[in-house]
């Protein structure tokens, strides 16, 4: 998965709008966050706590949960080496969260 990816799922999401700030992607709605880039190859995305845990026992090689985001509803995944099915779904269980969809 990439970038191109991650905005081309988000497009879809209704209501989402994608912004760069100080050369990196993020995605909002409503102003709330859905995701926003990292870098190059990681973007962090909204999630539950219990969808965050989901994620990093079924797909390790995919998401992380670095100890700057232990405490916030997020989970770090890695586009280059990750599932990208696990991703999209990830990104899309964001903006339900964030829309209450």
């Amino acid at each position: 998965m990439t970038l191109a990816d991650v905005s081309r799922v988000a497009a879809e999401l209704d209501g989402v709008a994608e912004r760069r700030k100080n050369g990196l992607l993020d995605w909002r709605y409503r102003g709330r966050l859905v995701a926003r880039q990292l870098d190059g190859s990681h973007v962090v995305i909204r999630a539950s706590f219990e969808l965050r845990d989901f994620l990093l026992y079924s797909f390790p090689e995919t998401f992380s949960a670095p100890g700057r985001f232990a405490k916030h509803m997020m989970v770090v995944a890695d586009l280059e080496h990750g599932n990208a099915d696990a991703i999209e779904d990830a990104v899309i269980a964001a903006w339900e969260l964030q829309s209450g969809k």
